[in-house]
């Protein structure tokens, strides 16, 4: 009985701890994309990918998660770029992106 209970609060647990890095990971495209759209570059595979997680400090001191997501993006057409979205809990704490080039008008 007492393993059952074990396993069904590892269970949940588990399901949520998926459930709000999705969520996050929903906040860093929809930054991504937003930060593109201000940037007039393409954002490519509308997809970001998470690369690392660690704990660190927020401004106030709380213990948050620091989630990296990955992205590619595109200011030509024919270049693909870089770039990383840094979320500090559900925070966006910086968008960073390879310098590229500029086609002029």
């Amino acid at each position: 009985m007492l393993d059952d209970l074990i396993l069904i609060a590892l269970l949940l647990s588990a399901y949520l701890y998926w459930f709000n890095g999705q969520q996050v990971k929903e906040f860093a495209l929809k930054a991504v994309r937003t930060h593109c759209l201000n940037l007039e570059v393409q954002m490519l595979d509308e997809y970001v990918a998470l690369n690392s997680i660690r704990l660190k400090r927020d401004k106030a001191g709380t213990v948050r998660l620091r989630r990296a997501f990955s992205f590619e993006f595109s200011s030509t057409g024919n270049e693909r770029y870089n770039g990383v979205c840094i979320m500090l809990g559900r925070r966006v704490e910086s968008i960073q992106m390879e310098p590229y080039r500029i086609e002029e008008s």
